[in-house]
């Protein structure tokens, strides 16, 4: 037999799908993959029982339902005051994963290169080699994620950089960008003529003080910007794999070819449902933040008061926990050990990072109360357990 893709040669399967397996194999609380164990917001599923009834049942257009498109256009034009042309600017994808994908085909070519910041969505590295192009990752440093501009610019301007991904806010270090940090990376777009593709799937998850601004708002960011964003996250709907992206013309002209081979459309009952959480008021979205805001307090107080090192998240719902003192050589070992010992799911950090970094493993805490009381009762003991 002749020999598979060699571009898919040094994929591995997915490291945080992986460890809820693990999870799921030691009956551990789930703390790995990123998904809610509570309802969507009733106004939702409610419409989605009607649905069910009445339709529709049959294919979307392609690009997406007519009503959907709508509702996203005038939320962005609510929140960041961008005015879009929902049937010229934004195509819904199966999922942001699908959104990502469909925008670096559309943009990048055999032998380009895409910038990514590290510590990344595991994502970004493989959508760029499917993508015939070559990733170049500049590191966030930790404890605070920041970059350097003088590194970020050596590496936006070498031969062939076609574009930079931007996930802000950050996920698995829950960095905010700063308008500041963003004006840095805008110039730099501009001035070495790059796309920059975002994911503001957790652009509703930020802990005060700290805001979150979609990078196409900046001056002349708008025609090179295109975001990728989903439903999943701010309506609690991770597994109806709502997404879209939203650009510019042009940029969606390509990306509605791609995606229509890619998946043909978005489930339309989902889409028909989805339209009322779209048309919430701005009391839904405060009182997200609010929910957030209390998970957060309450498990990183958790972790505090059981003696454990962690980076403060700024956004989104994932905090880093540093388990150097444990003394393990492999974070994937101490992740696998953790589910089996202590009963809790975590995905080791050397995942996201692209530096040789195993210090860390990332928790998500988009949990009822029930369910992180018992994990951190479970992790009281962690450090007596995982001693090796």
């Amino acid at each position: 037999m002749k020999n598979l893709s060699e571009r898919t040669a040094g994929f591995t399967d997915s490291v945080i799908r992986r460890m809820t397996r693990v999870s799921l194999q030691y009956g551990a609380i789930n703390l790995s993959q990123g998904f809610p164990d509570f309802d969507p917001p009733k106004e939702i599923t409610d419409k989605l029982s009607e649905v069910a009834g009445i339709g529709p049942h049959q294919y979307a257009l392609t690009w997406g339902a007519q009503n959907f498109r709508e509702a996203l256009a005038k939320k962005q034009e609510h929140f960041y005051g961008m005015k879009v042309n929902p049937d010229e600017e934004i195509v819904v994808t199966c999922g942001s994963t699908e959104a990502m994908m469909a925008a670096m085909m559309s943009v990048c070519n055999p032998g380009d290169k895409v910038v990514i910041f590290s510590p990344f969505y595991e994502n970004y590295g493989a959508d760029t080699i499917l993508s015939g192009a070559e990733p170049i990752y500049v590191p966030l440093k930790p404890p605070t994620f920041a970059f350097d501009a003088d590194v970020l610019e050596d590496a936006v301007k070498q031969p062939g950089v076609k574009a930079l991904i931007l996930c802000n806010p950050s996920n698995p270090c829950g960095k905010v960008f700063t308008y500041e940090e963003l004006k840095i990376i805008a110039e730099l777009a501009i001035k070495y003529d790059i796309y920059v593709i975002t994911d503001e799937v957790y652009e509703h998850i930020v802990y005060a003080p700290h805001v979150h601004t979609c990078i196409a708002t900046l001056p002349s960011m708008r025609e090179r910007t295109i975001i990728c964003n989903s439903l999943s996250k701010t309506y609690s709907i991770t597994g109806w794999r709502l997404g879209y992206v939203m650009a510019s013309r042009e940029i969606v002209d390509r990306v509605k070819k791609v995606h229509d081979f890619l998946t043909v459309g978005a489930a339309a009952p989902l889409m028909e449902a989805a339209v009322v959480g779209l048309q919430f008021g701005d009391d839904y979205y405060q009182g997200l933040q609010a929910h957030y805001t209390h998970m957060k307090e309450l498990f990183t107080g958790g972790l505090q008061n059981i003696g454990l090192k962690f980076t403060n998240p700024q956004g989104a719902y994932y905090v880093l926990v540093d388990i150097s003192e444990f003394g393990y050589e492999s974070d994937l070992d101490f992740c696998e050990d953790l589910a089996r010992k202590v009963g809790v799911g975590a995905v080791p950090g050397s995942s996201f990072f692209k530096e040789p970094e195993n210090r860390y493993i990332r928790f998500h805490f988009a949990k009822q109360d029930e369910t992180l009381n018992k994990a951190l009762d479970r992790l009281a003991d962690m450090k007596k357990k995982m001693q090796i």
